[in-house]
Formats: structure tokens, C-alpha cells, sequence
């Protein structure tokens, strides 16, 4: 399904980096940092700013930066400027089914143990004062 420049904006606008100090306005000989807080995404092809008041899509071709229109189709820029969802937990490697059996064969309330000798042995779990 086709995104709207509008929808795709709506949604990186939160998703983005917040950065200081990164636009700049040169006058003259010298070149003066805006004090504004901009949130950025960039990729090869596509970047999006997003200032306090406002947020506007581009497309990067050669040096210029050309705004992409209100209807224009943004899927490409969203699917390009989206960050993925932060990795959740590791996944644990499958066990193999031998050691699988052997777990399921631990009765609850033990675990295994090691002796002396190296040995392994069940052993009644701990049970700690709350």
C-alpha cells in the first residue's frame, strides 16, 4: 500500500535521532550554528528533518535536496529512513533433543549438582527466606 508523504512524515518525526548544533547559516565569512534541536534520519537516497515546528521530507539527487511533494508516493523513503525495532531479548539456541529428555527428566524442586569427583547428582533446589 502507497504511503502519503504526510503519513510517513507523522511517523519518523518520534522515531528519529534528536540532534544540536547540527544546521548552520553562513553570513558573510563566518558560519553561525542554529541553536535549534533538529531530529534527523538519513540514508543514501532520502532524509528527513523535523524541527520543533515543522518536518519536511527530501530526496537527496546529486547536491540538491528537492522536497518530495504532499502527494507524491513516500513507501520508498519510509521503508529506506525507518529504523528497525531495537532487538529484544536473545533467543537461546535449540537444544538438542537429547538434552532436552534429559532436562524434563529433573523432578521439581532439584537440580543437578556436581560431587567431589566431578560427578553429576540431583540436588534439592534452595529455598530462600523472603
Amino acid at each position: 500500500m502507497a504511503k502519503s508523504v504526510q503519513t510517513v512524515k507523522n511517523s519518523l518525526k518520534f522515531k528519529a535521532n534528536v540532534r544540536s548544533g547540527v544546521l548552520s547559516v553562513r553570513v558573510g565569512m563566518k558560519k553561525h550554528k542554529l541553536p535549534l534541536q533538529v531530529r534527523m534520519l538519513t540514508d543514501d537516497k532520502y532524509i528527513f528533518l523535523s524541527f520543533p515546528a515543522s518536518s519536511e521530507l527530501y530526496r537527496i539527487e546529486g547536491k540538491d535536496l528537492v522536497a518530495m511533494g504532499v502527494q507524491e508516493d513516500a513507501t520508498e523513503a519510509f521503508t529506506a529512513l525507518n529504523p528497525g525495532k531495537r532487538g529484544g531479548r536473545k533467543r537461546a539456541s535449540a537444544l538438542p533433543d537429547s538434552v532436552a529428555v534429559a532436562l524434563a527428566k529433573i523432578p521439581s524442586g532439584y537440580r543437578i549438582g556436581y560431587d567431589a569427583d566431578g560427578n553429576a547428582r540431583l540436588v534439592r533446589t534452595r529455598k530462600r527466606r523472603a
